[in-house]
């Protein structure tokens, strides 16, 4: 049975938004899939779909012969997750990892659209980028996450830099130097490597099973925190629903910035994309930072950030005067893999194989 995507993403919305706020509180009974159904006026097929999202994101748990029930919890986030990670570490990620897997879109592919590019926009394609990416590019990762991410950004609000490390280095040039960054630990090293070669401080906050430790969170000093909930490297921890809003209850406490780090989770098996914690608070405080070196190839340094509407004027006035480290034809040739709809078949491909795994 095909499934009727707007209603069954409109119920899994509406009963998260009542975990959160508490309507449903952690360890208590969501209603029967029967009974929701008639509630909303759906088939219970489509209740069981929002209810696979659900648990797919870590709100509920199915319990054999007895129902679902809740797991998120926001009371006293310090205490709940302590006790999950506070003796225990973090298994190591598979030697398999995905980050060392070839899901590269085929040099042919990229051959075809390059010839395409240069066919269509000729002379432009010599034309300066402004520093922070073209405008068609902007509108183009902007009308992506849109449709692909459920992320609704002004263009404006995007960067475009030759990679992830080019773009913290922005990052520090904006925010500064005089504050602490903190980072998970263990992490991937080039994370620490590039803060620390821009001269600032960065504390390692010890990472438990479901993201960093809350102990070791509330406790530190630092006034960004660089984090990557989807899948950490190399302990392959993923972030809980409940660890990604302590996150951003931490942030509006501490009056901090959050840098998300995205990296790869394109490529997750779920039949949806993940929840990002830019999403969740609509990237009020935080910053998003993905690359399509992972999904596009290993050839390919673009990476891009999107940032809170607040901080384009203070981008702006700091980094006015670089140039874009991205050449202006490889935006058009990215932007037109997307356009041309090869992007995402590629990314639906590699997702599929994912999920045909035993």
């Amino acid at each position: 049975m095909k499934k009727n995507k707007s209603k069954y993403l409109s119920i899994y919305e509406r009963v998260r938004d009542d975990i959160v706020s508490g309507v449903f509180p952690k360890n208590s009974k969501l209603p029967s899939k029967r009974t929701m159904a008639d509630e909303y006026g759906v088939s219970v097929i489509t209740i069981e779909h929002a209810y696979e999202l659900l648990m797919e994101e870590g709100y509920i748990v199915a319990k054999e012969k007895s129902g679902y029930y809740i797991i998120y919890s926001t009371d006293n986030f310090f205490e709940v997750a302590s006790e999950r990670t506070g003796t225990e570490e973090p298994e190591p990620v598979s030697k398999r990892s995905d980050r060392f897997e070839n899901n590269e879109i085929s040099f042919l592919q990229y051959a075809r659209m390059t010839r395409r590019v240069l066919s269509i926009y000729g002379e432009k394609l010599t034309e300066r980028s402004p520093w922070y990416g073209t405008e068609h590019f902007r509108k183009v990762i902007a009308a992506y996450l849109h449709r692909s991410r459920r992320i609704d950004i002004d263009p404006k609000r995007v960067i475009i830099g030759s990679g992830a490390e080019n773009l913290y280095r922005m990052i520090v040039n904006v925010l500064g130097r005089d504050i602490v960054y903190g980072i998970e630990n263990p992490s991937y090293e080039k994370i620490a490597y590039v803060y620390k070669s821009e001269g600032v401080r960065c504390r390692q906050l010890k990472l438990g099973n479901d993201g960093i430790d809350s102990g070791a969170l509330w406790k530190a000093e630092v006034g960004a925190l660089h984090i990557t909930p989807y899948r950490s490297y190399p302990s392959g921890v993923t972030a809980s629903a409940s660890k990604k809003h302590e996150y951003l209850k931490w942030c509006n406490e501490k009056h901090a910035i959050i840098i998300e780090d995205d990296f790869e989770s394109e490529f997750s098996p779920s039949r949806r994309p993940e929840e990002t914690v830019f999403y969740l608070n609509h990237g009020k405080n935080v910053i998003y930072v993905n690359t399509f070196t992972k999904t596009i190839g290993s050839f390919i340094r673009v990476a891009y950030m999107v940032i809170p509407e607040n901080l384009i004027e203070l981008f702006n006035e700091k980094l006015n005067f670089c140039s874009c480290s991205v050449p202006t034809p490889e935006q058009y040739i990215i932007s037109e893999l997307i356009e041309s709809g090869e992007f995402e078949r590629h990314i639906n491909r590699v997702r599929r194989r994912k999920r045909e795994r035993p």
